[in-house]
């Protein structure tokens, strides 16, 4: 059954929609609220495309991707001079994803090969750390250890665990045992004559910003001055042989020496690492003969590196 409306509802209503007509609707509070959410999301919008906008540019600092760099390096420890052994470019070598991911490894020839194959290895990325870890060797301030395959190379006291610790692992020098310490140091090209910059700690923070750098990663006494892996002088011919260019041979000439892993150069093309007192002392080394320096070496943090010597 309907029921219709009474005549005093239907006047109340009427009376309402009346009252309302020409009316606008406020917010409760005015029009404050609404303009304080209008000012923050413009000024979220202007905050989004200034920070789009300013966004520094990807790093286009060498190395990249399209540099085909080499440097020598050498480990030399107490009195002996090491490379590090192994394809890496073989996908069934340790380290391989390592190497797969940023494209930097050696041909067992005392000589990184810096060939960027992505933004892993390029501009201030580029750290020498990325080659160690490439093999597997572990650099930190303190401790140096080379896995179980790069021990062979070593002194056959060091064969069994591969560690040479600060505080803990001895050098055997002129039949004394004494303790030793790390240190890298770095020149910035391998014809040069002055000591280098030699870093104690911060390892994992040296650069490789250049073609035809030097490293010499050392764990001796700490009154001894450490100079370039004696291969280093053939650092040319030796990034020749990887570019593909013609390198001289025992066949072309005389007095000619081989250093393992690499193509054949002549003898008297190899110096003698860089003295401070002019004299040289000859040392045991694990493929080529080696010459090392005397003397004191000035050492600072690798954040804050000093160029010593001359």
């Amino acid at each position: 059954m309907l029921v219709a409306p009474s005549s005093s509802s239907t006047k109340k209503a009427a009376k309402l929609a009346k009252s309302g007509q020409g009316k606008k609707v406020r917010f409760q509070g005015g029009t404050t609220f609404p303009l304080i959410v209008a000012i923050v999301v413009v000024l979220g919008l202007a905050l989004v495309v200034y920070a789009r906008q300013s966004r520094p540019a990807a790093d286009a600092s060498p190395p990249t991707i399209d540099d085909h760099w080499h440097q020598a390096y050498g480990f030399y420890l107490c009195d002996t001079w090491v490379q590090l052994t192994g394809n890496k470019e073989d996908s069934a070598a340790p380290g391989f994803d390592e190497f797969q991911r940023t494209g930097i490894h050696s041909h067992d020839d005392g000589v990184i090969h810096w060939h960027p194959f992505t933004s892993a290895s390029v501009g201030t990325r580029a750290k020498l750390s990325l080659f160690t870890d490439v093999y597997g060797v572990e650099l930190d301030n303190d401790k140096l250890v080379f896995p179980e395959d790069q021990r062979s190379q070593l002194a056959e006291p060091y064969q069994a665990d591969g560690v040479f610790e600060e505080g803990e692992t001895k050098c055997t020098v002129d039949g004394k045992e004494e303790d030793a310490e790390l240190k890298v140091v770095v020149w910035d090209n391998f014809s040069d004559t002055d000591d280098g910059t030699t870093y104690i700690a911060d390892f994992d923070n040296i650069s490789v910003n250049q073609d035809a750098m030097v490293f010499s990663i050392a764990f001796v006494p700490a009154d001894t001055a450490v100079g370039m892996p004696p291969w280093s002088q053939n650092l040319p011919e030796l990034a020749g042989a990887d570019n593909g260019q013609v390198v001289p041979t025992a066949s072309t000439l005389p007095g000619a020496s081989t250093v393992p892993g690499a193509t054949t150069v002549p003898a008297e093309t190899v110096a003698p690492a860089a003295a401070i007192d002019g004299t040289t002392d000859t040392s045991p080394v694990t493929t080529v003969s080696a010459s090392n320096g005397a003397g004191a070496a000035t050492t600072v943090p690798a954040t804050t590196p000093v160029t010593t010597g001359g």
